[in-house]
């Protein structure tokens, strides 16, 4: 049996509306060790020498093809696609402006886009007895939004940089709520807010433009 979990979702459109989402509760992560011995386990004949072999010869070849420009496509997992991004220290240029113009040296593959197959889905459905688990609140900020920019703007004023846990800490929300918060004050010129930085190098400053 496999518990779920009802997870309270933030109210974005500020309406005051309460919605939830439902998601699986994780018993543990197998790693690849583990994955290739419970496969040569499953029948079949193969050794686990042999399935890590394989598993090698997959991904690697995967990644030559990918970066070929093709997508991959394998029946019953799914799809497989290249994505692109801008280096690191590097801006993104405009379609038309004057600003500088990148170059393919400027460009490199930052991901990987996957399309699961939908027999995937249904097997692993087929396979999975469900059971309710509990019920996940989101935690809630004592402040208003108002009084959290504050908050944000006097710890710069301070501190001089901030992230994303110490807008969390400083505010009482989760991690994953103050992101999306800081993301939308970066979006709103209006917020003295803004961000240097990029990954897990990002951090929040003060916007000196709007001083």
């Amino acid at each position: 049996m496999v518990k779920y979990i009802k997870q309270e979702m933030p109210d974005m459109t500020g309406k005051g509306e309460t919605r939830a989402y439902y998601r699986i509760r994780s018993v543990g992560n197998i790693d690849t060790r583990e994955f290739i011995r419970l496969v040569s386990q499953a029948g079949g004949g193969l050794s686990e020498g042999s399935v890590s072999h394989v598993l090698y010869q997959m991904t690697s070849k995967l990644a030559d093809l990918l970066g070929r420009g093709h997508t991959v496509t394998i029946d019953g997992l799914g799809t497989f696609k290249a994505t692109l991004g801008v280096r690191r220290g590097k801006e993104m240029d405009s379609l038309d402006g004057e600003g500088e113009k990148l170059n393919a040296r400027s460009i490199e593959v930052n991901g990987i886009n996957f399309r699961v197959d939908k027999r995937l889905v249904q097997e692993t459905d087929q396979g999975c007895v469900l059971e309710r688990g509990p019920v996940c609140r989101l935690r809630r900020s004592p402040y208003t939004l108002e009084e959290r920019l504050r908050l944000a703007l006097d710890y710069l004023k301070e501190n001089g940089v901030m992230r994303v846990m110490d807008y969390a800490r400083l505010t009482g929300l989760s991690r994953s709520t103050a992101a999306r918060e800081l993301k939308a004050f970066r979006q709103d010129p209006a917020s003295g807010l803004t961000f240097s930085g990029r990954g897990t190098a990002k951090v929040y400053v003060r916007d000196e433009s709007n001083c």
